[in-house]
C-alpha cells in the first residue's frame, strides 16, 4: 500500500500530464510550467464550436482539445486553430477532458464516461453511469411555484475526470462517484455521495478529494473507494441557494482548498478534514476552483464579482480585485500572472502579488452586448435582469443573456506564452 500510494502522490505531482486535464494537473492546483502573455498582444486564433463553451481546453503535444454545448468535441491544431478530428455526442458537453494513455476521457451529459483514441477521435469504450441530471430542488433560489421541483440554470458544469495509476475518477449527476479501468472500462468501484456530484475529483496521495451538491464534501481511498472522511458544509434546506459544491478541490501540501456554494472558502487538512481555516464571501458563491501556489490562494466569486487572494496558512484577505461581474472560471497561474474569466466576457490577466489588472481581453459580443447586459465599465447593468416569466425560468433567461456578451465560464490553460480560454460565445480563442 505504500508503494501504492507513493505512485498516486508521484502522478498527483507531475500532472497526470501536465495541461491534459482540468486545472492543470489531478491535484488541480491551477499552477502552469511556463509563463502566459505580460501584455496582450492580440487573437493568435478562434475556433467557432458551434455552441457555448462551459468546458475548459486542454493541451496534448501539438493539440488543443475542446468540448461544445453544441454536443462536439474538437481536436485543434495549437499553432493555427485548424481542426484535426471531431467527435460528436447526442447532447452538449461541459466537461472537461482528461488525457492519458494515448486516450481522452470526457463525461457525458447523456450518462456516461467515454474514452476516445486520442489521435483519431474514434470511441475505444463507453461506460454508462446510472443517469444524468442536473441539481434540482422545490422552491430553487426563492423561485416559485412552490410545488414545482426546478432544475438549477446555474449547474453549468459536469464532471472532468481525473486519471491516477491506471485508473478513471468522475462524479455523476446519479450521485456517485466512480472509479473505472482506464483501459477497458471496467467498474472498480463507486462511492455514494448526498447529491448530484458535478465537481471534478482531485488526486492526491493514493485520496480522491470532492463534493456534491449535498453539501458534504468527503475524502475517499482511491484504491479501494472506502471513505477516509467526512466534511460537511452549510445547508440551506427552505431555497438551496447557499448550499453545495460546484468548485472542485485544489490539494496542496497537506491542505485541501475548496470553495463552496454556503459562501465560503474552507481549508481542511488532507489527511483529517479537520477545517483549518474559512473565509466567508458575504453570501457570494465560490463555484471555481482556487489556485494555489506560493502560499497564495486565488478564487472568484459569483455575486459580489470579486477575485480574491488569500494566506494559505490563515485565510487571511491579501487582495480583492473587483471584476464587475460573476466568476465561474477557475483562475490558471503562470509566471507572475493569474487569468481568469468573468460573466462580462472578459479574460483578466492580474498581477499575482499585488492584485493589480495588466491587461484583459474582451469578446466582440461582449463589445456587440445586443441585450445591453453590460454597463460602459462593464459591471452588469441591473436594469437588464428584469424578470420575464416571474418563476424559475428568468434563471434560463439570464443565463441567455450572459451567453449573449460572450461569458466566460471556462478556466484557461497557459503554455510557451499563449492563454487558450472557451466562451460562452462559442469560440475557443489563443491569446498571445
Amino acid at each position: 500500500m505504500r508503494n501504492l500510494a507513493a505512485l498516486f502522490a508521484l502522478v498527483a505531482a507531475s500532472g497526470s500530464p501536465a495541461q491534459g486535464t482540468f486545472h492543470g494537473n489531478a491535484a488541480r492546483t491551477g499552477v502552469y510550467a511556463s509563463a502566459g502573455p505580460s501584455e496582450l498582444h492580440g487573437v493568435r486564433w478562434s475556433f467557432d464550436t458551434g455552441g457555448p463553451i462551459y468546458a475548459s481546453p486542454v493541451l496534448a503535444g501539438d493539440v488543443v482539445y475542446i468540448a461544445s454545448g453544441s454536443g462536439a468535441l474538437f481536436a485543434l491544431d495549437r499553432a493555427t486553430g485548424a481542426e484535426k478530428w471531431k467527435f460528436t455526442s447526442r447532447m452538449p458537453i461541459a466537461s472537461t477532458p482528461a488525457i492519458g494513455g494515448g486516450r481522452l476521457y470526457f463525461v457525458s451529459s447523456a450518462g456516461s464516461l467515454v474514452a476516445l483514441d486520442l489521435a483519431s477521435g474514434q470511441p475505444a469504450w463507453v461506460f454508462a453511469t446510472e443517469y444524468e441530471r442536473k441539481f434540482e430542488a422545490k422552491g430553487l433560489h426563492g423561485y416559485g411555484p412552490s410545488g414545482q421541483t426546478m432544475p438549477d440554470a446555474w449547474d453549468v458544469f459536469t464532471s472532468s475526470p481525473a486519471i491516477a495509476a491506471g485508473t478513471v475518477y468522475f462524479g455523476s449527476g446519479d450521485g456517485n462517484v466512480y472509479a473505472v479501468d482506464a483501459a477497458n472500462g471496467a467498474l472498480r468501484w463507486k462511492f455514494p455521495m448526498r447529491d448530484v456530484v458535478h465537481a471534478s475529483p482531485s488526486i492526491a496521495d493514493g485520496t480522491v478529494y470532492v463534493g456534491s451538491w449535498g453539501g458534504d464534501f468527503h475524502a475517499i481511498d482511491a484504491a479501494s473507494g472506502e471513505e477516509k472522511w467526512l466534511f460537511q458544509a452549510g445547508v440551506d434546506p427552505a431555497i438551496h441557494n447557499q448550499v453545495g459544491f460546484q468548485s472542485s478541490a485544489a490539494v496542496v501540501d497537506g491542505v485541501v482548498y475548496v470553495g463552496c456554494r454556503d459562501a465560503h472558502v474552507y481549508a481542511l487538512d488532507a489527511k483529517t478534514g479537520r477545517k483549518k481555516w474559512d473565509y466567508p464571501t458575504s453570501k457570494s458563491w465560490v463555484n471555481g476552483t482556487p489556485a494555489v501556489r506560493d502560499g497564495v490562494v486565488y478564487v472568484g466569486t459569483s455575486d459580489s464579482s470579486r477575485f480574491m487572494a488569500l494566506d494559505a496558512k490563515t485565510g487571511r484577505l491579501r487582495f480583492n480585485y473587483d471584476t464587475k461581474a460573476y466568476v465561474f472560471s477557475s483562475a490558471a497561474l503562470a509566471g507572475t500572472l493569474a487569468y481568469v474569466g468573468s460573466h462580462n466576457g472578459k479574460l483578466q490577466a492580474i498581477d499575482a502579488k499585488t492584485g493589480r489588472l495588466a491587461w484583459e481581453f474582451r469578446t466582440e459580443a461582449s463589445r456587440r452586448d445586443p441585450m445591453k447586459v453590460l454597463n460602459e465599465d462593464g459591471s452588469l447593468n441591473a436594469a437588464a435582469f428584469a424578470p420575464v416569466f416571474h418563476d424559475f425560468q428568468d434563471m434560463y433567461v439570464d443565463l441567455y443573456r450572459f451567453r449573449s456578451v460572450g461569458a466566460i465560464l471556462s478556466s484557461p490553460v497557459v503554455d510557451a506564452g499563449v492563454v487558450y480560454v472557451g466562451s460562452l460565445d462559442g469560440h475557443l480563442y489563443a491569446l498571445h
